[in-house]
């Protein structure tokens, strides 16, 4: 297991849709070639903060949706770079989907979030080629490749039928 390389983007710098710092470490010609990129795979989380005070849930913040669906735009790695082992990626996703369902189910304290899965498929699928230009980049094999595809749609609990 790779360390977990824990990125946070500040409030001023969400809302100003800043992201120059970090695609200036991360950015498509920035990150390494072969197993030194290997090893950045599955390693990323990338976080927000100033907004611990708000009591509405991350995806639900306009201006957080906003810096990830534009951040999505100009950094659509995330398949290969993001942690699997941490909500990260699920709140990044979900900050990027058009429809949110929030349920109030009675005598639960939360608020319980429903997203459409075929948005869900729809959304990720356009980061499959990302990740795999990543992939190939980091000299990975055919194996791995199907490996990490898996990973992520077990990640989103997606079914996954292709036999490895």
């Amino acid at each position: 297991m790779n360390d977990l390389i824990c990125y946070q983007f500040s409030r001023d710098r969400v809302e100003a849709g800043d992201a120059k710092d970090f695609l200036s470490r991360f950015g498509k010609f920035r990150v390494p070639v072969g197993k030194q990129l290997q090893g950045m795979m599955n390693s990323l989380a990338l976080m927000i903060e100033g907004y611990d005070d708000d009591p509405r849930e991350i995806y639900a913040i306009p201006e957080v949706r906003t810096f990830y669906q534009q951040l999505w735009q100009r950094w659509p790695y995330w398949l290969y770079f993001c942690n699997l082992d941490t909500e990260n990626l699920m709140m990044m996703v979900m900050c990027c989907l058009d429809s949110l369902d929030a349920l109030k189910v009675q005598g639960k304290p939360q608020v319980q979030v429903q997203i459409n899965p075929l948005e869900v498929v729809q959304f990720i699928s356009g980061g499959f080629v990302p990740m795999n230009e990543m992939c190939e980049r980091a000299g990975m094999s055919e194996r791995q490749i199907f490996e990490r595809t898996k990973a992520v749609f077990e990640y989103f609990n997606l079914p996954f039928d292709v036999q490895g």
